[in-house]
């Protein structure tokens, strides 16, 4: 009963802290994140290897194997390990004890993944090192189509504009692109001509790998003025790369045109993605760590009119899988439940007591007392999500 005796005795600083948890409380609800489920901190990262075309077993044993032995060895607070190999493709997933930090861990295990490149076959790339979280899940597809463009060219525009662009928003994190042919210069080697020149396909490989080089040569300085200087050691254009010799046989040089020919073309496709019958590129924004899901969503829609307007204008841009639209209908969903639940307790209170002193007090207190919970929820870093706006209804 103190409180009700020191709330009679000052009312006016009660009216003033009454005041204050509802511009606290208002300004808390307005800044935290909004998502469907809390932010869930799993210690679990993953580790890609790939080598392409090196067989699954020999990429369990080459790669797999000395690498997960240097992380039990390195890495500390390993809860277990799991891994998966595919063909040229291994996927190592490290837990870790609950009470890890789990920054220091993915600094350690991104350390001994450089160390442990020595040991591994002869070039294959560093590893991809990703902290896995539950809470990290697509919540916008922008799907790319057009009647013009080649699917070489949509594929560049989204893996090299489009991606950047987007990752600027605040919170997003977007992989690579579904889809599409990514350019690449081809060289089409013909069997019949090597082999009646004596030569094999590793010849063509040296001889590219050491005639299309880019080595600075540093500076000269000619009077007042100091230039760049190139080595020349890599064509300009891609016809030219027909011109470089591979071998000298019996006093005659071949070139490459004299064993195959060099295109502008494509790694092998491995996904398609058709919008509308036609051929296009998928896009897929990722909600990174504890962000809002409405904020990410209309941080991307909000820059998609710039992004067109430096675009072909056959080029369209069409947004699929919007979950924020889902959030929003589950929290107004919780929010009306949670105002029809207070109107009913005061109607409850009015019918029975029949005072409207008591209804008042109840209509100020009820929602006073969750913009409190909301400043608690706040300052511990939580997220405005369905299961603490539930709870918020239920209380």
């Amino acid at each position: 009963m103190w409180i009700v005796r020191r709330a009679l005795s000052r009312p006016y600083t009660f009216v003033v802290m009454a005041v204050l948890i509802a511009i606290l409380g208002g300004t808390a609800i307005v800044t935290m994140p909004v998502d469907i489920f809390p932010y869930i901190d799993i210690p679990i990262v993953s580790v890609l290897w790939s080598y392409n075309g090196l067989a699954p077993e020999e990429m369990e044993k080459r790669v797999v194997t000395g690498f997960e032995r240097s992380l039990t060895s390195n890495v500390s607070d390993i809860e277990h390990i799991e891994s998966q190999t595919l063909n040229g493709l291994s996927v190592v997933k490290i837990f870790f004890q609950p009470s890890v930090n789990i920054n220091a861990a993915i600094a350690q295990v991104t350390a001994i993944s450089q160390t442990v490149l020595r040991q591994m076959p002869p070039g294959i790339t560093p590893p991809l090192i990703i902290n896995y979280n539950a809470s990290t899940v697509p919540i916008l597809q922008l799907a790319l189509s057009s009647p013009t463009m080649s699917e070489q060219e949509l594929s560049d525009v989204a893996m090299n504009y489009l991606r950047s662009q987007v990752a600027t928003v605040p919170g997003a994190a977007v992989p690579w692109p579904f889809g599409g042919k990514t350019p690449q210069v081809m060289i089409d080697i013909n069997p019949a001509l090597l082999q009646s020149k004596g030569l094999a396909p590793q010849d063509v490989v040296n001889a590219v790998t050491l005639q299309n080089l880019i080595l600075p040569a540093g500076t000269s300085k000619i009077g007042p003025f100091e230039y760049n200087v190139d080595m020349n050691g890599s064509p300009q254009t891609i016809e030219e790369l027909n011109d470089l010799p591979v071998k000298a046989v019996n006093g005659t040089t071949i070139y490459l045109r004299d064993v195959g020919s060099v295109r502008n073309g494509f790694a092998p496709q491995t996904n398609i993605v058709r919008q509308d019958g036609r051929r296009g590129i998928l896009v897929t924004v990722y909600k990174a760590g504890n962000a809002s899901t409405i904020d990410i969503v209309a941080g991307v829609r909000k820059l998609l009119p710039v992004l067109k307007a430096a675009l072909p204008p056959g080029l369209r841009i069409e947004p699929l899988s919007d979950q924020s639209v889902f959030v929003r209908a589950a929290i107004n969903g919780v929010i009306r439940e949670a105002i029809i639940a207070a109107c009913l307790t005061g109607i409850m209170i009015l019918v029975f007591l029949g005072s409207w002193r008591s209804t008042l007090i109840i209509a100020i207190s009820i929602p006073l007392a969750i913009l409190v919970s909301v400043i608690c929820l706040s300052a511990l870093g939580e997220t405005m999500n369905l299961m603490t706006l539930g709870g918020l209804a239920l209380a």
